[in-house]
């Protein structure tokens, strides 16, 4: 049986670089970024690469069956038990689906769903002075905050509901925030 904890945040809360450490001091522990694996395929110059593409690089949500089978793969084919898997869900409709998979697949356990919380001007300075991608300009960064904040109440609420949210600042250090994640995560293992 897998554990999985979700990560969720603004751009530029750091939740990814929060996981990679994590994962990177606990072997038995991996991590997966749905950017990182969205990216990765487009990267790869694949038809679905370039479906993808369409969508990241205009902040859009890339469609949910084509992000849905992306996690849930490599949720399954991790080589632990634990897994991280941050920027999911960041919508209503990828929050039900995920939902829906696990209520039919009793090998993943969603155990908790973290929340990387930083102020938008935060956010703004960390993703406008990384500048990683083509992704990564103003208006860009304003639609992925408008995408980001638009269904996080309800995310917010559906996760509290069932008692598995856990918010921790992202206005720290790394070192602040990687501790109160890792202790959280290990106490849930």
């Amino acid at each position: 049986m897998k554990k999985l904890f979700l990560i969720i945040g603004a751009p530029g809360s750091g939740k990814t670089t929060d996981a990679e450490i994590i994962a990177q001091e606990n072997e038995s522990i991996s991590h997966y970024s749905t950017g990182d694996m969205l990216r990765a395929e487009v990267a790869s110059g694949s038809d679905l690469g370039k479906e993808i593409d369409n969508y990241i690089s205009k902040g859009l949500i890339v469609p949910i069956k084509i992000a849905i089978e992306t996690i849930t793969n490599a949720i399954k084919n991790a080589p632990t038990d634990i897994v991280i898997l941050d920027g999911y869900p960041r919508s209503i409709e990828q929050m039900d689906s995920l939902e829906d998979f696990l209520k039919t697949d009793r090998d993943i356990i969603l155990t908790s769903v973290i929340e990387v919380k930083v102020s938008e001007e935060t956010a703004r300075d960390r993703v406008l002075g990384r500048a990683r991608g083509a992704d990564d300009n103003n208006d860009v960064f304003n639609n992925r905050m408008r995408v980001y904040t638009e269904p996080l109440l309800q995310i917010q609420a559906f996760y509290s509901a069932k008692n598995i949210l856990k918010v921790i600042s992202g206005e720290g250090t790394i070192e602040e925030i990687v501790l109160e994640m890792k202790n959280f995560i290990n106490s849930h293992i």
